[in-house]
């Protein structure tokens, strides 16, 4: 992509999404090409404070369900996804996607094609999905299927399903899964700890510290120091157990979870927001 096809509403829509100024978010878009992720990697080297993006920006309407089975092993998150939150605030729409739940938590389903294929009633979730982009005149679709199983799991809906976060764990702990899916839905943490967190993505935002610290005039020798403190910290803010637990700023999360029970740990988790 070039200059000349760079438009007001791409401009628009990065300016949304970062927070930065208009002319920063057209350099920004030039110099990347109009990759999108790229331009927010340009704004952040040049030391702005903008929104990184996330997988679960994805869908911009629908009901977001969190749910698991009666033995508390297999959790799931569906986002029934459509165009308004005229549709997505309708009782009938969120019924019907409490039934698409209903039906990939009693069939144990692994996967959004098992689900679709389901039959509710006479007719598969797939045509009932049809009927209703017919009868609605919007796009409507499963457009989130996720899935975690643990020796136990909880689930939390959180903002008038508009999310949904699941929380594998150990071992059972009711209240311990729900605290810790409130902090997820809370501070959006990328990995549970420091080790979860892709080799790439460290390296992304090292790369990203070294031009911060540059762009602050920092010596070029001192970059890398600065940087790994800068990583640090990003470790701190963006991963699960070295988060200050919500509930109390005293501890992190991993405190928290060994005054609960000290061999109670978190197994996996998964995260869909609206928005």
């Amino acid at each position: 992509m070039n200059t000349m096809t760079i438009t007001v509403a791409d401009i628009n829509k990065l300016r949304q999404q970062t927070g930065a100024g208009m002319m920063d978010c057209r350099k920004a878009l030039t110099e990347s090409n109009g990759d999108f992720e790229a331009a927010i990697d340009f704004l952040r080297k040049k030391g702005q404070k903008v929104a990184a993006l996330r997988g679960d920006r994805e869908a911009k309407e629908g009901v977001v369900i969190a749910q698991t089975s009666k033995d508390h092993k297999t959790g799931y998150i569906i986002n029934v996804s459509c165009e308004t939150d005229f549709v997505s605030k309708n009782a009938e729409y969120i019924q019907f996607a409490q039934s698409i739940m209903d039906a990939a938590v009693g069939n144990s389903v692994k996967s959004v094609e098992e689900l679709t294929s389901l039959k509710i009633g006479n007719e598969s979730i797939a045509e009932k999905l049809n009927e209703q982009v017919a009868k609605i005149g919007e796009k409507i679709s499963v457009s989130r299927f996720e899935i975690v199983e643990a020796p136990y799991v909880a689930a939390y809906i959180h903002g008038s399903y508009r999310m949904g976060v699941l929380v594998g764990l150990n071992k059972e702990a009711e209240e311990a899964g729900k605290d810790i899916a409130m902090q997820i839905a809370a501070m959006n943490p990328i990995a549970i700890d420091q080790d979860s967190v892709p080799a790439e993505t460290i390296t992304r935002e090292k790369n990203i510290a070294i031009e911060q610290v540059k762009a602050e005039g920092k010596p070029a020798e001192m970059a890398e120091k600065i940087a790994m403190g800068k990583i640090n910290k990003f470790f701190k803010e963006s991963t699960l157990l070295a988060q200050s637990f919500v509930k109390d700023g005293n501890k992190s999360v991993a405190d928290y979870l060994k005054t609960v029970d000290p061999q109670l740990k978190v197994t996996e988790f998964k995260r869909v927001a609206l928005g």
